[in-house]
């Protein structure tokens, strides 16, 4: 009972009033009452917070959490891409040279979900990640690559479900929910971060400073479960051929390398 309840608080509210609604609930003092349940039902490692849940004031406090120094190890190789989160690796694939990605049997376009022409040339016949991010998992994120932030935009409103049913079910929810897009440039060529919410405009606060992102540092926060999605450039990058899809993932594991062109 308590699993659907928190299903429907956190993954199928979308509407503009109720999503407002159950922000201001999650940051009110109020929601303290059902951390230790949500932590429960949900499975969070408590080993690897910073805090000790009684130490939560707000259920807000506990989805953007901390975690301690030294639980997440981040591969260092040189042109190693990372997982900038703790997720599930739903799916990769190509980009088509028409702008689509195939996830979960439905066509998306990279187009709608870049919303620039200019910055999207870069990116066809290049390369898609898929990483979702559950209620449970830690939501802060972390850069992918070592590079230079040259541009950021925010795009969409309303933010619907992206858990593999609102992927497969939903009307394109990677293309069109709020989102906040950061393209990188790296020694061998451009990654696009996109960050899509899940719920609550606004629900993605960026936290770097400056135009510089190192590989492996925090870059933003999820205020809940959502998706990243990273775009490579045309022929800069080779996924791990280790990982098979769906895998569970940690922030700051290989998933790939950078080539040069």
């Amino acid at each position: 009972m308590l699993q659907l309840f928190y299903r429907l608080l956190i993954e199928l509210t979308n509407g503009r009033w109720s999503s407002a609604i159950l922000k201001r609930f999650a940051r009110s003092r109020v929601s303290r009452v059902i951390v230790p349940s949500f932590a429960r039902v949900y499975h969070l490692h408590q080993e690897e917070m910073e805090k000790k849940l009684h130490e939560f004031p707000t259920l807000h406090d506990l989805f953007i959490r901390q975690l301690k120094k030294g639980v997440r190890t981040i591969d260092h190789q040189e042109n190693s891409v990372v997982s900038p989160v703790d997720a599930v690796m739903e799916d990769v694939g190509p980009i088509t040279e028409t702008s689509e990605i195939i996830v979960k049997g439905k066509a998306y376009s990279i187009e709608e979900m870049l919303g620039d022409k200019d910055v999207l040339l870069k990116y066809l016949n290049g390369t898609y990640i898929i990483l979702y991010l559950s209620p449970s998992h830690y939501h802060r994120i972390h850069s992918p690559v070592d590079g230079t932030v040259t541009k950021q935009w925010t795009l969409g409103r309303k933010s619907y479900p992206v858990n593999k049913w609102g992927i497969k079910y939903g009307v394109r929810t990677l293309a069109k929910n709020y989102r906040v897009i950061t393209e990188v440039k790296t020694v061998t060529g451009h990654v696009a971060i996109v960050k899509v919410g899940a719920m609550f405009v606004n629900s993605i606060e960026t936290t770097y400073k400056g135009s510089e992102l190192v590989k492996g540092k925090e870059m933003a926060y999820f205020t809940f479960g959502s998706t990243v999605v990273l775009l490579f450039e045309k022929g800069i990058f080779q996924v791990d051929q280790t990982i098979q899809t769906p895998k569970e993932m940690k922030m700051g594991e290989k998933i790939g390398t950078l080539y040069a062109k």
